[in-house]
């Protein structure tokens, strides 16, 4: 009997420790309630005193259905809580962890979770917790973890403590007295029937994994997904609000490219992502731990995970259309650079050549000259040549048409025309076919007067140092050589037309005009719209040249046209100094003459010989001849830029005294630009035999 007696205190002493073990740990690291548990013997038996001797030990009545209840209500609950009671160690071993190493660095909230390894935690945490605990909780932690070989990484709480989530002291000290008031009986493990009851925990233990492994499994397959599609976060994914920190950055990412949808265009997208955006931010609502994210946040993170990877994919596809753009655009402005090389050389090349028309015309007005039998070839109104007191013109050209343009628009707008004299010197070729033309067309009251350049026996190469230059076998070289431009050279420096002493016969007005005293310049590529007398009355203030200044188009001040980088140049001219125009010029020949503009002319030219102070014709030679000798007239006498510029108002055309074709679109030209034509061809009479002869139309 008493063998019998030992024998059932043993049982009810192993079956009080089964219980206790597995009650122990869920009244101190559970987050809900100590389960309840049914009225039965066995629940009563379990606290209650068996034998009134005060210990608990024993259960004499205990019946094996009993028993077997107890079993399983254990293990349903074991499997129940499984999770929690891990969550839970792990907290406390944390905790034990900083508690006994105050000094360690606290696990930084984005650190690489490979840089400290979670299995040493709980190590160290297990050894720490070996003097602190009682042997039965620790038998249960450490046999959990020898039957299940690992543990889930989306379970393990050792991360809590690097967002302050852990069980801090108060916590544990709760926890501790709890134990104490609760699970006083079960911290005496010191007992005969140790490895029974150990051996009996053991294969509860293992019924119980069959039920919690396939939840880590799930759990875990769950959390791949999740690093999968996270693959660019650099946060630890064990960490409790990992699925938290998924849907906050997966926001960022929305909002940045919502801003670029919306830029671009691309609305329906754009609707689709705030759709994307307003589930997923219902999903997270005030949620601080993953735990109270709902069931089906996971879908709803890889519906957005979808959606931002198309649209990256997207953005990736815009980011090379947009290199290759970049590529294209580059080489397109390299080939425009190309063309508009090529298109100014085809308009210096076209501002040379001369339309069919016009080269029929001298012939024709010549062929007309030679082959008349009138004796008579002679302009009337000779005796006005000279007079001083009338308003004298001078225009060199050789170009037939141009000149009667100018000399037809003078007329129709003078007051007086008997007042007008014209004198108009051209080449040896065209002398025959311009003076032609003149008798063809007489000028009424108005007088008109044709030279030859050859006639001028005093200008020679012994005179003039510029006719010297053009004659010499270089300047020919230079302009009618290799016929291919240097590089970089613009090619409207080597147009022939500089070569043309027609150019540079307006510096030697008192020597053709010796008993003039005024003499008003004009360019054969400008029209006269309103009566020029009144320049006559202008009072020049002992300026030799009158002009209209350029000052406000800054390429047309000095530094445009002379080469400061010469030290004669730079020490003698401002570089800012506003230029003026030739092409309608009132030149005072009396003080021409006392101020000797001439030679101060050819001592410039003489300089220039090798072309560096300047390298077109003309305008640099005048603007350093009439340095601090030009009187500024009003703009209003001469508008410039109708054979360059195609945006002239109107009302200033319309406005201006002279007009000037000044450029490479001159108006006869093809190439001219038709808006500004008309004012030029309604001083040209298309009815006139000639023209219609040579099929020139407006």
């Amino acid at each position: 009997m008493a063998g019998a007696a030992r024998g059932r205190r043993c049982r009810g002493a192993v079956l009080l420790l089964l219980v206790a073990s597995v009650l122990a740990p869920l009244v101190l690291y559970g987050r809900s309630p100590v389960p309840y548990l049914p009225d039965s013997t066995v629940a009563r038996g379990a606290f209650d005193r068996g034998d009134g001797s005060g210990s608990n030990l024993v259960w004499p009545q205990m019946a094996a259905s009993e028993v077997s209840l107890a079993k399983d209500l254990t293990i349903e609950r074991l499997g129940e809580h499984k999770n929690r009671v891990l969550s839970a160690t792990d907290d406390w071993q944390a905790v034990e962890v900083a508690r006994s190493h105050p000094s360690e660095k606290k696990i930084d909230t984005w650190e690489d979770p490979v840089s400290r390894d979670a299995d040493q935690v709980v190590a160290v945490g297990n050894d720490s917790a070996q003097s602190t605990q009682d042997g039965m909780i620790k038998e249960v932690v450490s046999t959990d973890g020898r039957a299940d070989g690992f543990r889930d990484p989306g379970d393990s709480r050792v991360a809590e403590e690097q967002d302050g989530q852990g069980m801090d002291e108060k916590e544990l000290q709760d926890a501790t007295e709890l134990e104490h008031k609760d699970g006083s009986g079960a911290s005496e493990n010191n007992i005969a029937g140790t490895d029974t009851a150990g051996n009996l925990t053991s294969s509860l233990n293992k019924e119980s994994i069959a039920d919690t492994s396939s939840d880590q499994t799930t759990h875990a397959s769950a959390n791949a997904d999740l690093a999968t599609l996270v693959s660019s976060t650099d946060h630890s994914a064990t960490s409790p609000d990992a699925t938290i920190r998924i849907i906050k950055d997966q926001l960022i990412r929305a909002k940045t490219y919502l801003g670029v949808l919306a830029s671009r265009g691309n609305h329906g997208t754009a609707k689709e992502l705030r759709a994307r955006m307003k589930d997923i931010q219902r999903a997270l609502g005030g949620a601080t731990d993953d735990g109270m994210l709902p069931q089906n946040v996971h879908g709803k993170i890889k519906a957005m995970e979808q959606t931002l990877g198309r649209i990256k994919r997207m953005h990736d596809g815009c980011s090379g259309a947009v290199n290759k753009l970049r590529t294209s655009l580059h080489s397109t402005e390299e080939r425009l650079q190309s063309h508009r090389k090529d298109a100014n050389y085809l308009a210096q090349l076209a501002a040379k050549s001369l339309p069919k028309g016009l080269h029929c015309l001298p012939l024709r007005l010549t062929n007309e000259y030679y082959s008349s039998n009138s004796n008579n070839k002679d302009f009337p109104n000779t005796e006005k040549l000279e007079d001083p007191q009338l308003h004298h013109y001078a225009v060199f050209s050789d170009n037939v048409l141009a000149a009667a343009v100018v000399v037809n628009s003078t007329l129709v707008h003078a007051k007086k025309p008997a007042n007008h004299v014209f004198h108009i010197v051209t080449d040896r070729l065209n002398y025959a076919a311009m003076k032609m033309w003149f008798l063809a067309n007489p000028l009424g009251e108005a007088a008109v007067q044709v030279q030859n350049i050859e006639e001028f026996t005093w200008l020679n190469s012994s005179y003039s140092p510029v006719l010297k230059q053009l004659e010499s076998s270089s300047m020919i070289d230079y302009y009618f050589g290799s016929g291919k431009a240097r590089p970089g050279e613009n090619p409207k420096f080597r147009n022939p037309k500089y070569l043309s002493i027609l150019n540079h016969l307006r510096f030697y007005l008192p020597e053709i005009f010796p008993k003039l005293n005024k003499v008003l310049f004009l360019d054969d590529d400008t029209v006269v719209q309103q009566d020029l007398s009144a320049l006559w009355s202008i009072d020049l203030k002992g300026k030799v040249n009158g002009a209209v200044e350029t000052c406000g188009e800054s390429f047309h001040r000095f530094d445009k046209y002379l080469n400061f980088s010469n030290p004669l140049i730079a020490s003698n001219f401002n570089p800012h100094a506003c230029g003026w125009a030739y092409g309608m010029n009132m030149f005072d020949l009396s003080e021409w003459r006392k101020q000797n503009i001439t030679d101060v002319y050819h001592t410039w030219q003489n300089l220039n010989e090798d072309r560096l102070l300047w390298k077109l014709g003309s305008l640099p030679a005048g603007l350093v001849t009439f340095w601090n000798r030009t009187f500024p007239l009003d703009r209003s006498w001469h508008l410039l830029g109708l054979g360059y510029n195609p945006n002239v108002n109107e009302k200033e055309i319309r406005r201006a005294s002279v007009i000037h074709y000044n450029g490479n679109l001159k108006p006869w030209l093809e190439i001219g630009l038709s808006k500004y034509r008309k004012y030029w061809s309604r001083h040209v009479n298309y009815d006139q035999v000639f023209i219609r002869e040579c099929n020139i139309n407006p």
